[in-house]
């Protein structure tokens, strides 16, 4: 908002879960214009977006829906991949991880180890994600065993033997499992996985960060699988 002097530089107040800070001063759109959205579809709407405005990180087609309305549209066609992190020192990759799964529509993130996890990374997001906790990985498997069609467990490091993750046909029904920065992997989830997939690095570093390391397992499950084409993919 401006100050009373007029000579004085224009200050402008950023909301505090605003990603854009060299963006334009407000995000999303003010208060609904004209009459308020009624009949068949319009239950999707929340009545306080409607009257203050939606200054959500939410692409456009969900620009005043609830929160419930918009996880429940997600719901309707959410990807086959799942992501997991083990969680034993409290990792801050986990909410970075949980945002960029939304981003690509995962169907489940987990949490194996830890309960709590630092969210901040998440930017909200874990609230129209689906986010599960398992106490070990045998829980993490099982849980995936008893699905309506079993998901393999794949372990993504830079581990001796792995298989090229770059090489390798990516199925559409799987689990991306990431250990802890820094240790990687634990010796339980080695044992739990499928195999094991390694990501190419040319650099003078050992690895890579394990919310990238996660991005791109991610991405390379929407290159296989993903519909580019449809209005469901949307570019900014």
């Amino acid at each position: 908002m401006r100050e009373t002097d007029p000579d004085k530089p224009l200050v402008v107040q950023r909301a505090p879960y605003d990603p854009m800070p060299h963006g334009p001063p407000e995000v999303g759109v003010g208060p609904w214009p004209g009459p308020w959205p009624s009949g068949p579809g319009s239950e999707v709407y929340d009545a306080v977006l409607l009257t203050e405005g939606d200054r959500r990180n939410v692409v456009d087609r969900y620009r005043y829906w609830s929160m419930d309305a918009i996880r429940a549209d997600l719901d309707t066609r959410r990807h086959g991949f799942h992501v997991a992190i083990e969680n034993w020192q409290h990792d801050f990759n986990i909410g970075t991880i949980v945002r960029t799964a939304n981003a690509f529509l995962a169907a489940e993130v987990h949490v194996v180890g830890e309960k709590r996890w630092n969210r901040r990374g998440a930017m909200v997001t874990d609230r129209y994600q689906h986010v599960r906790h398992h106490p070990t990985v045998a829980d993490l498997a099982a849980y995936l065993d008893e699905t309506d069609e079993p998901v393999p467990l794949w372990g993504i490091d830079n581990l001796p033997g792995s298989a090229h993750l770059e090489t390798t046909v990516v199925p559409r029904r799987i689990c991306f499992l990431f250990g802890q920065e820094g240790p990687g992997l634990s010796d339980g989830a080695r044992e739990a996985c499928a195999g094991t997939f390694s990501i190419a690095q040319f650099g003078s570093t050992r690895s890579i960060n394990a919310s990238a390391a996660a991005a791109i397992a991610m991405h390379s499950w929407v290159r296989a699988h993903a519909d580019l084409g449809g209005d469901d993919a949307w570019r900014g």
